[in-house]
Protein backbone atom coordinates (compact mmCIF):
# COMPACT_ATOMS: atom_id res chain seq x y z
CA UNK A 1 0.00 0.00 0.00
CA UNK A 2 0.88 3.78 -0.70
CA UNK A 3 -0.51 6.27 0.70
CA UNK A 4 0.31 9.80 -0.83
CA UNK A 5 -0.52 12.81 0.53
CA UNK A 6 -0.69 16.13 -1.86
CA UNK A 7 -1.26 19.38 -0.40
CA UNK A 8 -3.70 20.34 -3.02
CA UNK A 9 -6.55 18.07 -3.78
CA UNK A 10 -7.21 19.25 -7.52
CA UNK A 11 -4.05 17.32 -8.05
CA UNK A 12 -4.68 13.86 -6.47
CA UNK A 13 -6.25 12.21 -9.37
CA UNK A 14 -2.90 12.84 -11.34
CA UNK A 15 -0.92 12.12 -8.60
CA UNK A 16 -2.71 8.28 -8.77
CA UNK A 17 -2.22 7.67 -11.78
CA UNK A 18 1.40 8.53 -12.20
CA UNK A 19 2.28 6.58 -8.65
CA UNK A 20 0.68 3.44 -10.07
CA UNK A 21 2.02 3.78 -13.33
CA UNK A 22 5.46 3.36 -11.35
CA UNK A 23 4.14 0.91 -9.09
CA UNK A 24 1.83 -1.74 -10.70
CA UNK A 25 -0.02 -3.49 -8.79
CA UNK A 26 0.08 -1.56 -5.73
CA UNK A 27 -3.29 -0.02 -3.93
CA UNK A 28 -2.60 3.65 -3.40
CA UNK A 29 -4.46 5.76 -1.07
CA UNK A 30 -5.10 9.50 0.20
CA UNK A 31 -3.77 10.04 3.30
CA UNK A 32 -6.07 11.14 5.35
CA UNK A 33 -6.38 12.11 9.66
CA UNK A 34 -7.88 8.74 9.97
CA UNK A 35 -5.68 6.43 7.70
CA UNK A 36 -3.72 3.62 9.66
CA UNK A 37 -0.76 2.64 7.60
CA UNK A 38 1.24 -0.28 8.52
CA UNK A 39 5.40 -0.57 8.79
CA UNK A 40 4.99 -1.99 5.33
CA UNK A 41 3.60 0.71 4.00
CA UNK A 42 5.13 3.77 2.27
CA UNK A 43 4.00 7.54 2.97
CA UNK A 44 4.76 9.86 -0.23
CA UNK A 45 4.23 13.18 0.55
CA UNK A 46 3.86 15.21 -2.78
CA UNK A 47 4.36 18.92 -3.38
CA UNK A 48 2.39 20.81 -5.83
CA UNK A 49 4.69 23.39 -7.71
CA UNK A 50 3.86 26.86 -8.51
CA UNK A 51 1.32 27.14 -11.03
CA UNK A 52 0.56 30.78 -10.24
CA UNK A 53 -1.42 32.39 -13.00
CA UNK A 54 -1.87 29.32 -15.39
CA UNK A 55 -5.19 27.98 -16.57
CA UNK A 56 -6.56 24.33 -15.62
CA UNK A 57 -4.79 22.58 -18.56
CA UNK A 58 -1.23 23.97 -17.74
CA UNK A 59 -1.50 23.91 -14.47
CA UNK A 60 -1.87 19.60 -14.54
CA UNK A 61 1.04 19.43 -17.04
CA UNK A 62 2.98 21.59 -14.99
CA UNK A 63 2.17 18.82 -11.82
CA UNK A 64 2.12 15.97 -13.99
CA UNK A 65 5.67 16.97 -15.38
CA UNK A 66 7.34 18.02 -11.92
CA UNK A 67 5.81 14.47 -10.10
CA UNK A 68 7.26 12.48 -12.95
CA UNK A 69 10.42 13.39 -13.22
CA UNK A 70 10.82 12.91 -9.33
CA UNK A 71 9.18 9.15 -9.51
CA UNK A 72 11.60 9.00 -12.24
CA UNK A 73 14.71 9.78 -9.92
CA UNK A 74 13.52 7.93 -7.11
CA UNK A 75 12.65 4.30 -8.84
CA UNK A 76 15.27 4.29 -11.32
CA UNK A 77 12.47 4.03 -14.41
CA UNK A 78 11.24 5.60 -17.01
CA UNK A 79 7.85 5.34 -18.66
CA UNK A 80 7.04 4.44 -22.73
CA UNK A 81 4.85 7.38 -22.79
CA UNK A 82 6.10 9.50 -20.17
CA UNK A 83 3.60 11.13 -18.31
CA UNK A 84 0.56 10.70 -20.97
CA UNK A 85 -2.02 9.64 -18.85
CA UNK A 86 -4.67 10.59 -21.48
CA UNK A 87 -6.26 7.76 -23.89
CA UNK A 88 -5.29 9.44 -27.44
CA UNK A 89 -1.88 10.09 -27.69
CA UNK A 90 -2.28 9.88 -31.69
CA UNK A 91 -4.89 12.95 -31.17
CA UNK A 92 -2.22 14.93 -30.55
CA UNK A 93 0.21 14.13 -33.48
CA UNK A 94 -3.49 13.99 -35.43
CA UNK A 95 -3.95 18.18 -34.60
CA UNK A 96 -0.47 18.72 -34.83
CA UNK A 97 -0.12 17.25 -38.30
CA UNK A 98 -3.75 19.44 -39.21
CA UNK A 99 -1.64 22.54 -38.26
CA UNK A 100 1.39 21.92 -40.71
CA UNK A 101 3.99 20.54 -37.94
CA UNK A 102 6.72 18.86 -39.19
CA UNK A 103 7.74 15.20 -38.36
CA UNK A 104 10.73 16.39 -36.30
CA UNK A 105 8.49 19.12 -34.14
CA UNK A 106 5.97 16.47 -33.34
CA UNK A 107 8.43 14.09 -32.40
CA UNK A 108 10.47 16.68 -29.94
CA UNK A 109 6.77 17.63 -28.50
CA UNK A 110 6.47 14.06 -27.36
CA UNK A 111 10.11 13.50 -25.98
CA UNK A 112 10.60 16.72 -24.88
CA UNK A 113 7.46 18.01 -23.46
CA UNK A 114 5.87 14.21 -22.41
CA UNK A 115 9.11 12.08 -21.82
CA UNK A 116 7.80 9.52 -24.17
CA UNK A 117 10.32 7.28 -25.71
CA UNK A 118 11.29 7.80 -29.60
CA UNK A 119 9.49 4.80 -30.10
CA UNK A 120 6.88 5.47 -28.69
CA UNK A 121 6.98 9.23 -30.51
CA UNK A 122 7.02 7.64 -33.99
CA UNK A 123 4.07 5.05 -33.31
CA UNK A 124 1.77 7.92 -32.42
CA UNK A 125 2.67 9.85 -35.11
CA UNK A 126 3.14 7.22 -37.95
CA UNK A 127 -0.86 6.37 -36.66
CA UNK A 128 -2.04 9.71 -36.85
CA UNK A 129 -0.53 10.09 -40.37
CA UNK A 130 -2.55 6.84 -41.62
CA UNK A 131 -5.49 8.12 -39.93
CA UNK A 132 -5.12 11.60 -41.56
CA UNK A 133 -5.02 9.22 -44.99
CA UNK A 134 -8.30 7.85 -44.38
CA UNK A 135 -9.99 10.90 -43.00
CA UNK A 136 -9.05 13.03 -45.96
CA UNK A 137 -10.83 10.47 -48.25
CA UNK A 138 -14.29 10.69 -46.73
CA UNK A 139 -16.15 13.56 -46.27
CA UNK A 140 -16.73 12.71 -42.08
CA UNK A 141 -17.93 15.97 -41.46
CA UNK A 142 -21.64 15.59 -42.99
CA UNK A 143 -21.51 12.05 -42.00
CA UNK A 144 -22.52 9.95 -38.97
CA UNK A 145 -22.21 6.60 -37.39
CA UNK A 146 -24.20 4.24 -35.43
CA UNK A 147 -23.06 1.88 -32.58
CA UNK A 148 -25.50 -0.82 -31.51
CA UNK A 149 -24.80 -2.45 -27.98
CA UNK A 150 -25.17 -6.13 -27.09
CA UNK A 151 -24.40 -6.25 -23.42
CA UNK A 152 -24.45 -10.07 -22.44
CA UNK A 153 -21.69 -12.54 -22.44
CA UNK A 154 -20.95 -16.18 -22.47
CA UNK A 155 -19.46 -15.61 -19.09
CA UNK A 156 -17.67 -13.01 -17.68
CA UNK A 157 -14.09 -12.73 -17.80
CA UNK A 158 -11.65 -12.19 -14.98
CA UNK A 159 -10.24 -8.51 -15.99
CA UNK A 160 -13.35 -7.44 -17.28
CA UNK A 161 -14.87 -4.12 -15.46
CA UNK A 162 -17.95 -3.56 -18.51
CA UNK A 163 -21.20 -3.31 -17.70
CA UNK A 164 -21.98 -7.17 -19.32
CA UNK A 165 -24.36 -9.54 -18.32
CA UNK A 166 -23.51 -13.56 -17.98
CA UNK A 167 -26.49 -15.24 -20.68
CA UNK A 168 -26.91 -18.14 -17.99
CA UNK A 169 -28.29 -15.60 -15.66
CA UNK A 170 -29.84 -13.26 -18.01
CA UNK A 171 -31.36 -15.22 -20.82
CA UNK A 172 -34.80 -14.63 -19.54
CA UNK A 173 -34.24 -10.88 -20.20
CA UNK A 174 -32.61 -11.07 -24.14
CA UNK A 175 -35.75 -11.23 -26.10
CA UNK A 176 -37.02 -8.13 -24.49
CA UNK A 177 -34.16 -6.54 -24.23
CA UNK A 178 -33.98 -7.12 -28.56
CA UNK A 179 -37.50 -5.36 -28.37
CA UNK A 180 -36.33 -2.50 -26.84
CA UNK A 181 -33.58 -2.00 -29.05
CA UNK A 182 -35.01 -2.44 -32.09
CA UNK A 183 -37.19 -0.13 -30.68
CA UNK A 184 -34.23 2.73 -30.31
CA UNK A 185 -33.04 1.68 -33.77
CA UNK A 186 -36.43 2.68 -35.61
CA UNK A 187 -36.35 5.76 -33.79
CA UNK A 188 -32.89 7.18 -34.17
CA UNK A 189 -33.13 6.31 -38.05
CA UNK A 190 -36.60 8.00 -38.21
CA UNK A 191 -34.84 10.95 -36.57
CA UNK A 192 -31.72 11.02 -39.34
CA UNK A 193 -33.54 10.43 -42.34
CA UNK A 194 -31.45 12.43 -44.86
CA UNK A 195 -28.52 11.95 -43.51
CA UNK A 196 -25.49 10.05 -44.87
CA UNK A 197 -24.58 6.61 -42.78
CA UNK A 198 -20.74 5.90 -42.38
CA UNK A 199 -20.12 3.28 -40.26
CA UNK A 200 -22.35 0.90 -38.24
CA UNK A 201 -20.40 -0.67 -35.17
CA UNK A 202 -22.00 -3.69 -32.90
CA UNK A 203 -20.25 -4.17 -29.97
CA UNK A 204 -20.75 -5.43 -26.13
CA UNK A 205 -20.96 -7.54 -24.30
CA UNK A 206 -20.42 -10.14 -26.43
CA UNK A 207 -22.74 -9.31 -30.10
CA UNK A 208 -22.56 -13.11 -31.23
CA UNK A 209 -24.40 -14.56 -27.81
CA UNK A 210 -27.30 -13.75 -29.41
CA UNK A 211 -29.10 -16.39 -31.01
CA UNK A 212 -29.30 -16.34 -34.98
CA UNK A 213 -32.22 -15.21 -35.15
CA UNK A 214 -32.05 -12.73 -32.76
CA UNK A 215 -29.21 -11.40 -34.24
CA UNK A 216 -30.59 -11.74 -38.00
CA UNK A 217 -33.82 -9.78 -35.98
CA UNK A 218 -31.87 -6.73 -34.85
CA UNK A 219 -29.55 -6.95 -38.28
CA UNK A 220 -32.50 -6.84 -40.76
CA UNK A 221 -34.03 -3.81 -39.18
CA UNK A 222 -30.91 -2.17 -39.16
CA UNK A 223 -30.96 -2.80 -43.35
CA UNK A 224 -34.99 -1.89 -43.29
CA UNK A 225 -34.60 1.42 -41.42
CA UNK A 226 -31.39 3.22 -42.77
CA UNK A 227 -30.04 3.80 -45.90
CA UNK A 228 -27.13 1.76 -45.64
CA UNK A 229 -26.39 2.44 -49.60
CA UNK A 230 -23.23 4.41 -48.74
CA UNK A 231 -21.94 2.79 -45.52
CA UNK A 232 -18.56 1.53 -45.54
CA UNK A 233 -18.48 -0.91 -43.39
CA UNK A 234 -20.31 -2.61 -40.74
CA UNK A 235 -18.28 -4.19 -37.83
CA UNK A 236 -19.72 -6.94 -35.49
CA UNK A 237 -17.77 -7.99 -32.39
CA UNK A 238 -17.66 -12.08 -32.15
CA UNK A 239 -14.66 -12.13 -29.60
CA UNK A 240 -15.87 -15.59 -27.87
CA UNK A 241 -15.50 -18.63 -30.18
CA UNK A 242 -17.96 -20.48 -28.01
CA UNK A 243 -20.59 -17.94 -28.80
CA UNK A 244 -20.39 -18.47 -32.87
CA UNK A 245 -22.31 -20.92 -35.27
CA UNK A 246 -21.99 -21.41 -38.76
CA UNK A 247 -25.73 -19.52 -38.39
CA UNK A 248 -24.81 -16.56 -37.30
CA UNK A 249 -22.07 -16.41 -39.80
CA UNK A 250 -24.47 -16.55 -42.32
CA UNK A 251 -26.24 -13.78 -40.63
CA UNK A 252 -23.37 -11.90 -40.54
CA UNK A 253 -22.80 -13.02 -44.30
CA UNK A 254 -12.16 -14.73 -32.83
CA UNK A 255 -7.45 -13.42 -27.53
CA UNK A 256 -4.87 -15.61 -26.22
CA UNK A 257 -4.16 -18.99 -28.15
CA UNK A 258 -2.41 -20.90 -24.22
CA UNK A 259 -5.39 -22.99 -23.34
CA UNK A 260 -4.09 -22.26 -19.46
CA UNK A 261 -4.45 -18.78 -19.69
CA UNK A 262 -8.35 -19.44 -21.32
CA UNK A 263 -9.03 -21.38 -18.23
CA UNK A 264 -7.81 -19.17 -15.63
CA UNK A 265 -9.06 -16.07 -17.08
CA UNK A 266 -12.60 -17.47 -17.37
CA UNK A 267 -13.59 -18.41 -20.72
CA UNK A 268 -14.90 -21.67 -21.56
CA UNK A 269 -14.10 -21.93 -24.73
CA UNK A 270 -11.20 -24.08 -26.13
CA UNK A 271 -7.96 -23.10 -28.47
CA UNK A 272 -9.84 -25.20 -30.86
CA UNK A 273 -12.59 -23.19 -30.50
CA UNK A 274 -11.21 -20.05 -31.74
CA UNK A 275 -9.96 -22.19 -34.62
CA UNK A 276 -12.97 -23.34 -35.52
CA UNK A 277 -14.75 -19.96 -35.44
CA UNK A 278 -12.20 -18.58 -38.00
CA UNK A 279 -12.65 -21.75 -40.03
CA UNK A 280 -16.46 -20.86 -40.01
CA UNK A 281 -15.98 -17.42 -40.49
CA UNK A 282 -13.97 -18.19 -43.88
CA UNK A 283 -16.28 -20.67 -44.67
CA UNK A 284 -19.06 -17.94 -44.80
CA UNK A 285 -17.18 -16.06 -46.78
CA UNK A 286 -16.13 -13.12 -44.54
CA UNK A 287 -13.18 -12.18 -45.87
CA UNK A 288 -11.87 -8.95 -43.39
CA UNK A 289 -11.82 -10.54 -39.68
CA UNK A 290 -10.10 -9.16 -36.97
CA UNK A 291 -8.28 -11.07 -33.77
CA UNK A 292 -7.92 -9.51 -30.41
CA UNK A 293 -5.15 -10.46 -28.52
CA UNK A 294 -4.38 -9.48 -25.06
CA UNK A 295 -0.39 -8.74 -23.57
CA UNK A 296 -0.21 -8.96 -19.49
CA UNK A 297 -2.29 -11.56 -19.13
CA UNK A 298 -1.81 -13.37 -15.91
CA UNK A 299 0.91 -15.74 -15.89
CA UNK A 300 2.10 -15.18 -19.65
CA UNK A 301 5.22 -14.58 -20.61
CA UNK A 302 7.50 -14.49 -23.45
CA UNK A 303 6.88 -17.99 -24.57
CA UNK A 304 3.01 -17.99 -24.23
CA UNK A 305 2.75 -14.62 -26.38
CA UNK A 306 5.19 -16.05 -29.26
CA UNK A 307 3.16 -19.31 -29.50
CA UNK A 308 -0.12 -17.17 -30.13
CA UNK A 309 1.24 -14.95 -32.57
CA UNK A 310 2.51 -18.09 -34.55
CA UNK A 311 -0.85 -19.30 -34.79
CA UNK A 312 -2.27 -15.98 -35.42
CA UNK A 313 0.48 -15.89 -38.24
CA UNK A 314 -0.98 -19.22 -39.50
CA UNK A 315 -4.64 -18.33 -39.42
CA UNK A 316 -3.28 -14.76 -41.30
CA UNK A 317 -6.16 -12.34 -40.63
CA UNK A 318 -6.81 -8.83 -42.41
CA UNK A 319 -6.40 -7.02 -39.11
CA UNK A 320 -4.87 -7.83 -35.51
CA UNK A 321 -5.73 -5.42 -32.47
CA UNK A 322 -3.14 -5.84 -29.13
CA UNK A 323 -4.51 -4.49 -26.59
CA UNK A 324 -2.32 -4.53 -22.90
CA UNK A 325 -3.86 -5.98 -19.69
CA UNK A 326 -6.25 -3.16 -18.01
CA UNK A 327 -6.71 -3.86 -13.95
CA UNK A 328 -9.63 -2.03 -14.04
CA UNK A 329 -11.09 -1.53 -9.96
CA UNK A 330 -14.17 -3.35 -10.96
CA UNK A 331 -12.67 -6.65 -12.50
CA UNK A 332 -12.65 -9.78 -10.29
CA UNK A 333 -8.85 -9.27 -11.01
CA UNK A 334 -8.54 -6.42 -8.89
CA UNK A 335 -11.65 -6.86 -6.15
CA UNK A 336 -9.53 -10.05 -5.46
CA UNK A 337 -6.34 -9.77 -6.33
CA UNK A 338 -5.12 -11.27 -3.04
CA UNK A 339 -5.82 -14.83 -4.81
CA UNK A 340 -3.61 -13.81 -7.91
CA UNK A 341 -0.95 -12.11 -5.98
CA UNK A 342 1.49 -15.05 -7.11
CA UNK A 343 0.26 -14.87 -10.85
CA UNK A 344 3.21 -12.78 -12.83
CA UNK A 345 1.73 -10.05 -14.84
CA UNK A 346 4.63 -9.55 -17.71
CA UNK A 347 4.15 -7.13 -20.94
CA UNK A 348 7.56 -5.64 -21.91
CA UNK A 349 9.34 -3.74 -24.31
CA UNK A 350 10.42 -7.50 -25.99
CA UNK A 351 6.96 -8.48 -25.94
CA UNK A 352 5.50 -5.46 -27.65
CA UNK A 353 8.24 -5.98 -30.34
CA UNK A 354 7.15 -9.17 -31.23
CA UNK A 355 3.78 -8.40 -31.82
CA UNK A 356 4.91 -5.32 -33.98
CA UNK A 357 7.00 -7.55 -36.03
CA UNK A 358 4.16 -10.08 -36.27
CA UNK A 359 2.35 -7.09 -37.72
CA UNK A 360 4.40 -6.68 -40.30
CA UNK A 361 5.41 -9.89 -41.22
CA UNK A 362 1.24 -9.98 -42.04
CA UNK A 363 1.62 -6.89 -44.34
CA UNK A 364 0.04 -4.97 -41.59
CA UNK A 365 0.20 -1.15 -40.33
CA UNK A 366 -0.61 0.68 -37.29
CA UNK A 367 -3.77 2.93 -37.90
CA UNK A 368 -5.33 3.21 -34.34
CA UNK A 369 -4.51 3.32 -30.78
CA UNK A 370 -5.75 4.52 -27.49
CA UNK A 371 -4.20 4.43 -23.82
CA UNK A 372 -6.26 3.22 -20.63
CA UNK A 373 -5.30 3.95 -17.03
CA UNK A 374 -3.52 0.73 -15.10
CA UNK A 375 -2.10 -0.24 -18.31
CA UNK A 376 0.79 -3.70 -17.84
CA UNK A 377 3.85 -2.04 -18.54
CA UNK A 378 2.42 1.07 -19.31
CA UNK A 379 2.10 0.79 -22.60
CA UNK A 380 -1.01 1.14 -25.32
CA UNK A 381 -3.62 -0.48 -27.47
CA UNK A 382 -2.65 -0.69 -30.86
CA UNK A 383 -4.94 -1.88 -33.93
CA UNK A 384 -2.79 -2.84 -37.23
CA UNK A 385 -4.67 -3.37 -40.81
CA UNK A 386 -3.55 -4.34 -44.03
CA UNK A 387 -3.76 -0.90 -46.30
CA UNK A 388 -7.47 -0.55 -47.22
CA UNK A 389 -9.12 -3.11 -44.93
CA UNK A 390 -9.11 -0.57 -41.70
CA UNK A 391 -11.78 -0.24 -39.47
CA UNK A 392 -12.92 3.37 -39.99
CA UNK A 393 -15.28 3.60 -36.67
CA UNK A 394 -12.13 2.72 -34.52
CA UNK A 395 -10.59 6.10 -36.19
CA UNK A 396 -13.59 8.22 -35.81
CA UNK A 397 -14.44 6.84 -32.18
CA UNK A 398 -10.69 7.83 -31.18
CA UNK A 399 -10.14 10.72 -32.98
CA UNK A 400 -13.77 12.56 -32.09
CA UNK A 401 -14.34 13.52 -35.84
CA UNK A 402 -17.69 12.29 -36.37
CA UNK A 403 -21.29 12.23 -34.49
CA UNK A 404 -21.67 8.42 -33.03
CA UNK A 405 -24.79 7.13 -32.05
CA UNK A 406 -25.35 4.62 -29.59
CA UNK A 407 -28.17 2.63 -28.56
CA UNK A 408 -28.33 0.18 -25.64
CA UNK A 409 -28.10 -0.15 -22.61
CA UNK A 410 -25.47 1.53 -21.04
CA UNK A 411 -24.60 3.11 -24.64
CA UNK A 412 -23.63 6.95 -24.81
CA UNK A 413 -23.90 9.18 -28.17
CA UNK A 414 -21.20 11.29 -28.61
CA UNK A 415 -22.14 13.85 -30.85
CA UNK A 416 -19.62 16.41 -32.44
CA UNK A 417 -20.21 19.45 -33.71
CA UNK A 418 -17.80 22.12 -35.67
CA UNK A 419 -15.24 18.84 -36.56
CA UNK A 420 -13.16 21.24 -38.68
CA UNK A 421 -12.27 22.83 -35.89
CA UNK A 422 -9.05 22.50 -33.54
CA UNK A 423 -11.14 21.85 -30.59
CA UNK A 424 -14.51 21.16 -31.75
CA UNK A 425 -17.40 20.89 -29.35
CA UNK A 426 -18.98 17.78 -27.91
CA UNK A 427 -22.24 16.57 -26.21
CA UNK A 428 -23.26 13.40 -24.58
CA UNK A 429 -26.46 11.74 -24.36
CA UNK A 430 -26.16 8.88 -22.27
CA UNK A 431 -28.16 5.69 -21.62
CA UNK A 432 -29.04 3.77 -18.53
CA UNK A 433 -26.31 1.04 -17.63
CA UNK A 434 -28.40 -1.38 -16.10
CA UNK A 435 -30.24 -3.64 -18.11
CA UNK A 436 -33.64 -3.90 -16.44
CA UNK A 437 -34.10 -0.03 -16.50
CA UNK A 438 -33.27 0.15 -20.23
CA UNK A 439 -35.82 -2.27 -20.83
CA UNK A 440 -38.54 -0.87 -18.75
CA UNK A 441 -37.50 2.48 -19.26
CA UNK A 442 -37.24 2.04 -23.20
CA UNK A 443 -39.23 5.44 -23.65
CA UNK A 444 -37.31 7.76 -21.86
CA UNK A 445 -34.24 6.55 -23.19
CA UNK A 446 -35.44 7.77 -26.80
CA UNK A 447 -37.15 10.74 -25.16
CA UNK A 448 -33.65 11.88 -23.99
CA UNK A 449 -32.57 11.18 -27.91
CA UNK A 450 -35.43 13.17 -28.73
CA UNK A 451 -34.65 16.37 -26.88
CA UNK A 452 -31.09 16.11 -27.64
CA UNK A 453 -31.89 15.91 -31.56
CA UNK A 454 -34.30 18.90 -31.15
CA UNK A 455 -31.98 20.83 -29.59
CA UNK A 456 -29.27 20.57 -31.90
CA UNK A 457 -31.34 20.34 -35.00
CA UNK A 458 -29.45 16.84 -35.42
Amino acid sequence: MIYIKIDNDVFYDDGVVLVRSFYPRTEVMALKADSKPEEKDEILSIEVPDVTGLDKKNAHEVFKDSLYKKLSEKTGKKLPWGYLTGVRPSKIAYTMLEEGATKEQIKKHFMDKHYASEEKADLALTVARKELDILTDMDYKTGYSLYIGIPFCPSICLYCSFSSYALGAYKDYVDNYVDALIKEIRFVAESMKGRRLDTVYMGGGTPTTLSAAQLDKVLTVVEEAFDLSRCRELTVEAGRPDSVTPDKFKVLKPQTMNQKTLDLIGKKHTVGDIKNAYAMAREAGLDNINMDMILGLPGEGVDEVYHTLNEIKEMRPESLTVHSLAIKRASRLNILRQQYTELSIKNTDSIIAMTEQTARDLNMQPYYMYRQKNLSGNFENVGYAVAGLECIYNILIMEEKQTIIAMGAGASTKAVFDADQPSPRIERVENVKDLTSYISRIDEMIERKRIFFDNNML
